[in-house]
């Protein structure tokens, strides 16, 4: 299995690096085992010594994501028709498939934006969207959105950690990896915390 810190560490300072951001993000939206944020943030650390290029990390790692989101939600549309068949109506998984066709019909963006932020999240969500027919032209802009906001902020996490802590790039590693996981845990706990309480007010 490759290692991808370590093969991302040996090109650091080479053009090959925005290849291996790019293939890392793009696994990633369909393999949650695959670790993006790390080796985007080690680029982003590096990018604060001037060793890589931080337009060209942001540009290499959204444009892997984007390319990546396409796979599952391409799988979910050649499955959706077979999955339909299997869920009768009146039945609890025939009325989940509804109720979430019915909240991306109402909150589509916010959902896959903030569920990029989630290592598994965006694969279901992605996959879930590609089964129950979300158009593709809005899928395309929402994707776009939330994967470049995605990689603007795993790689600036990494850079503003490489520039605090310039003299010590493992300390400004952690910091950065530390950092992406606190905010994705706001993001999860904020998202549990409306989940209840939709669910209590009904």
């Amino acid at each position: 299995m490759i290692d991808w810190l370590d093969l991302a560490e040996s090109v650091i300072t080479s053009p090959w690096l925005y290849a291996v951001l790019i293939a890392v993000s793009l696994l990633d939206s369909f393999l949650p085992l695959i670790p993006s944020e790390p080796v985007v943030i080690i680029a982003g650390v590096h990018a604060a010594t001037g060793q890589t290029n931080i337009v060209l990390v942001v540009a290499a790692t959204t444009l892997g994501a984007f390319l990546g989101d396409l796979v599952p939600y391409t799988a979910g549309r050649l499955l959706g028709p077979r999955a339909l068949k299997r869920l009768p109506p009146g039945g609890k998984r025939r009325a989940a498939h509804d109720w979430f066709t019915r909240e991306l019909d109402s909150r589509g963006g916010f959902i896959l934006v903030t569920t990029r932020f989630i290592p598994v999240g965006r694969y279901l969500a992605t996959l879930s969207t590609g089964i129950v027919g979300y158009p593709l032209g809005r899928y395309l802009l929402f994707i776009a959105f939330a994967t470049s906001t995605w990689s603007a902020y795993t790689a600036l996490t990494g850079y503003l950690g490489g520039v605090v802590f310039q003299g010590n790039a493992l300390l400004g590693i952690s910091v950065g990896v530390g950092l992406a996981l606190v905010v994705t845990a706001a993001l999860e706990g904020a998202r549990h915390l409306r989940a209840r309480r939709r669910a209590e007010s009904a």
